[in-house]
């Protein structure tokens, strides 16, 4: 079953039990992969649709930051509720920890030594972490094993 067809099965039983989060949450998903589908001019991969949820939920994290500060607590409920939907479908997330053991085995192989060769770590490094951990912090991470 793929992905995308996982998903139509987790709207329907969404309709059926009468979850109006979960089905909103899911049409919304289903609406960006059809944009998406459209962009590219043929039907994704799972790889692809997984691109798309991580995106979504990218957009939640930084909805969730504006309202905080907004303080709209209501309207940070639901974009955390949206968010645990679609972190459903993505694959594990790693730790910051396990970030960290890749980041230093990418800078010891690479023999890295300074802040100005971190572009040639995260190039090495977000091949391996992609779908897995958010780029913004694998940056974090590599800036502050590079001493920046």
């Amino acid at each position: 079953m793929t992905l995308q067809e996982k998903l139509m099965e987790d709207l329907k039983a969404a309709m059926r039990a009468g979850d109006e989060l979960r089905k909103s949450t899911l049409r919304m998903l289903r609406s960006a992969v059809g944009y998406r589908e459209k962009d590219v001019q043929h039907s994704l991969s799972d790889e692809e649709v997984l691109d798309v949820i991580a995106k979504q939920v990218k957009q939640r994290q930084d909805s969730i930051a504006e309202y905080t500060k907004g303080r709209r607590q209501d309207l940070v409920d639901q974009e955390r509720a949206e968010m645990e939907i679609l972190m459903a479908y993505l694959p594990r997330q790693l730790t910051r920890e396990e970030i960290e053991e890749l980041a230093r085995a990418a800078i010891q192989k690479l023999e890295v030594t300074d802040l100005k060769q971190q572009g040639l770590v995260m190039k090495e490094l977000l091949p391996q972490v992609k779908g897995r951990a958010d780029g913004k912090t694998v940056n974090e991470v590599v800036r502050r094993l590079l001493g920046g």
